[in-house]
């Protein structure tokens, strides 16, 4: 298994309850093929430039172990959650 690092920009629209949602989905999601290690919620943030209409954002942080076959998977489901506006996985040196 790789360890991994992946930030998710939700709308900023969104609850806290709804964000909270959102970080069980996902880490539901990695914990079906790997292991959750940390999850920071960064907040609100403004963003570098405008996504989606948006100016700022709320961010997640997770760090997991995972098989490298689960991350495509991972990356479908951001797509297509509606409330994820960018979303970036990146494999970390071990």
């Amino acid at each position: 298994m790789n360890k991994y690092e992946s930030v998710i920009i939700i709308n900023p629209n969104v609850d806290e309850a709804g964000v909270k949602a959102l970080e069980d989905k996902f880490t539901g999601l990695i914990n079906e093929n790997g292991k959750v290690e940390k999850v920071d919620s960064m907040g609100k943030r403004k963003l570098a430039y405008e996504i989606k209409k948006f100016v700022e954002g709320t961010y997640l942080v997770f760090n997991f172990e995972s098989k490298p076959e689960a991350i495509k998977e991972l990356e479908r489901v951001y797509r297509i959650t509606d409330d994820v506006l960018k979303f970036i996985v990146i494999k970390k040196e071990n």
